[in-house]
């Protein structure tokens, strides 16, 4: 049952984790935010690639983010390609699993989609476990500039060529990746410009290593394949 004073209860989070810098950011304000419990990091995981969702990172990639955060990792196999239907049984099927965590909210980084943010809370309604949006409708171009200057590292995992040079993927975020971006391009890809996987900054404990592999163009995305570095021995 819930406690009488509700001041002492934290919010126990799990945190809907991409890989990339968004959710990394997301990371480090509830780290900061005494109200809450941090519980794990969730993740859509392609079962026939063993890739993120989207971003398309190695599975062994993501284990190290959640390790290197010292948080658990759970991992939702969603069907490639996935329909609503099949997402949905995929996410209550998790939420009934890990009912014994008890959590009480679920984290994004969503930054400014209404249409995805009310998606996200349309889906977590039977779950009776609230969404939670730290970063919603902060200016993109100062959240770029919070993160570099707080020592966010990430390369750019995932172009979408129709709104950007393929040249970029691969690339690190940095301030010369901003600089070069072209005009009406959001500075956080929000618009699904372009995805990216954090390997350092304040929310790790411990930098990751990866190495760059080879750049593929797949259903109109460009992606570059990251791989941890022990493997390239």
């Amino acid at each position: 049952g819930r406690r009488c004073n509700a001041t002492m209860t934290k919010k126990k989070t799990l945190l809907s984790w991409s890989s990339g810098k968004d959710s990394a950011w997301t990371l480090y304000q509830l780290q900061q935010d005494e109200d809450i419990e941090l519980l794990g990091l969730v993740t859509t995981v392609n079962q026939t690639h063993q890739r993120v969702a989207m971003h398309a990172v190695r599975v062994e990639l993501l284990k190290q983010q959640a390790a290197a955060a010292d948080l658990p990792l759970y991992i939702i196999p969603i069907p490639s390609p996935c329909s609503n239907n099949e997402y949905n049984r995929a996410m209550s099927a998790f939420f009934e699993s890990i009912e014994k965590l008890g959590a009480t909210h679920m984290a994004f980084g969503d930054l400014f989609l209404e249409d995805i943010r009310q998606y996200r809370i349309d889906n977590l309604k039977p779950t009776g476990i609230g969404p939670l949006f730290p970063l919603w409708l902060k200016p993109t171009d100062q959240l770029a500039q919070q993160m570099l200057a707080a020592g966010l590292k990430t390369h750019i995992t995932c172009i979408d060529p129709k709104q950007l040079p393929a040249s970029f993927v691969g690339r690190d975020f940095n301030q010369q990746f901003l600089d070069d971006l072209p005009i009406g391009v959001d500075p956080c890809g929000e618009n699904g410009e372009f995805h990216s996987f954090a390997y350092a900054g304040p929310m790790f404990k411990y930098s990751i290593g990866v190495l760059l592999g080879e750049v593929v163009e797949r259903d109109g995305f460009v992606f570059a394949d990251l791989m941890p570095t022990e493997e390239a021995v």
